[in-house]
């Protein structure tokens, strides 16, 4: 038995408010293990510091840190044709295009926009991997 733990640490918590700590803050590394700052990981684009490791980057954040200022101007894209090749799998391809469409609040997998990259009139397109 031991009194600090059993008897005084519950003393104290019952007494001293509990903070709400945001889960977020912390990102572990897949390939180390090592625990990285959220601040340092944006800044480092999502790169591991220990290891070098590079983690999965949003499509909206890629175009944030690729354009002059984040400034950039989504282009508006043509509606797409459901299922043009009748595609066929364990799945239909509408079901599954339906599910991406309302998982991620976007119509299509690319997202292309217009801005400045190093002073220079650039149009990019990226592609959302959550789609």
């Amino acid at each position: 038995m031991n009194w600090l733990r059993d008897y005084v640490r519950p003393k104290i918590r019952s007494i001293l408010p509990q903070k709400d700590v945001a889960e977020n803050l912390w990102h572990k590394c897949p390939s180390c293990g090592q625990m990285i700052f959220h601040r340092d990981l944006e800044e480092n684009m999502h790169v591991c510091t220990h290891c070098g490791h590079h983690m999965r980057f949003g499509a909206i954040e890629r175009l944030k840190n690729t354009f002059d200022n984040e400034k950039y101007k989504l282009v508006t894209l043509p509606d797409l044709q459901l299922d043009p090749l009748k595609f066929k799998d364990l799945k239909r391809y509408t079901d599954r295009l339906k599910a991406s469409q309302t998982k991620t609040g976007r119509k299509d997998s690319v997202i292309v926009a217009t801005g400045k990259i190093g002073g220079r009139p650039t149009t990019v397109a990226v592609f959302d991997f959550a789609f």
